[in-house]
């Protein structure tokens, strides 16, 4: 999401089109959606004054004039018709509608709606195909949500229920025994076994055992047929690994779900990685794609284990620190 600055600075976009093609209307009404504008007066839109706005509004105005149309930007603060908390309050009705349709479509798939249920009362095969289409929609929403309007939490929420009874149908006994929950502090001073040439889920655990579990972790890399593990070792995301694949999750997850770490910024990354690992798109994360081609990048310039941990690990860094920036971001941003 785009916080607004504190100032009740705005841009106004002030345009007009030709009567005829009809279509460039269409076309400049999907486009200021698109951006998350709007309309003051017939012919007037309102954005935020941030730098992401002013360059959404200047290429819109480009597209204005390439139509035959007229268009120009200006900064502007309110003095009379209308008031920041109006315009403010314009904002967030516009992204309620927005969370309240996407509300709306997930309780279609819930068990009043469903003729194909399961354990769960969910059609699993409807709720697979839809929700990463439903994910990337409220991602979609949310970067729009300039001042944190209320149908937020809601629509979050219907999504994430239908995750749960999905997880809840799908739900099948794991191939290798679980192990007795542990704590972090339990775990430390352990040495963590995996396979050789570690790539998406096994560097993610990594990174989550030097983050959360234990700073001074040793890894030890080998070749999975018939290992054996020694006294003080724990294995992860390999054959009758302690913490390996369990049903529908990946390593990380069920890492994550061992150890009992609760932080929406770790659950977000797990769903990037359930989603990169898996590669069944459950949770449609946007920053899943360009996360894959980074960590390829890495696989491709190191064949050391540990260099991939090291470059990974900083780069798990950094997505971490992202991702618990948009969790603190829920709370609206006022102006002044």
């Amino acid at each position: 999401m785009t916080t607004a600055p504190e100032s009740t600075r705005w841009l106004l976009l002030v345009c007009q089109l030709p009567a005829q093609p009809a279509y460039e209307r269409v076309k400049l009404h999907r486009r200021l959606q698109a951006i998350g504008a709007v309309a003051v007066k017939k012919t007037v839109y309102a954005l935020p004054g941030t730098d992401e706005a002013l360059e959404d509004f200047l290429w819109t105005a480009k597209e204005v004039d390439a139509a035959g149309g007229e268009a120009f930007v200006c900064e502007a603060r309110l003095v009379e018709g209308i008031s920041d908390a109006q315009l403010r309050a314009s904002f967030g009705a516009a992204r309620d509608a927005d969370y309240h349709a996407l509300a709306e479509e997930a309780a279609a798939l819930s068990p009043a709606q469903s003729s194909k249920r399961g354990a769960s009362g969910i059609d699993a095969s409807a709720v697979r195909s839809a929700l990463p289409r439903l994910r990337r929609r409220l991602g979609e929403i949310v970067a729009l949500d300039f001042f944190g309007a209320n149908g937020r939490a809601a629509a979050e929420a219907a999504l994430s229920e239908l995750e749960a009874r999905l997880m809840q149908t799908e739900q099948r006994p794991s191939e290798s025994a679980p192990t007795a929950r542990r704590t972090p502090k339990q775990l430390r001073g352990k040495r963590w076994v995996t396979r050789r040439g570690v790539h998406v889920d096994r560097i993610a655990c990594a990174w989550l055992i030097r983050k959360f579990i234990d700073p001074a972790a040793r890894f030890k890399f080998v070749d999975p047929a018939g290992y054996e593990p020694k006294r003080d070792e724990l294995r992860f995301d390999m054959a009758d690994a302690e913490y390996t694949h369990r049903g529908e999750q990946c390593s990380f997850e069920v890492l994550l779900a061992e150890t009992g770490l609760r932080d929406p910024a770790l659950r977000a990354l797990a769903e990037i990685v359930h989603d990169l690992d898996l590669k069944d798109e459950r949770f449609g994360r946007g920053e899943a794609q360009g996360v894959r081609q980074v960590l390829e990048g890495i696989t491709l310039a190191a064949d050391d284990d540990e260099r991939r941990l090291e470059r990974g690990g900083a780069l798990f860094d950094d997505l971490y620190r992202s991702l618990q920036r948009k969790s603190a971001r829920r709370q609206p941003t006022r102006g002044r």
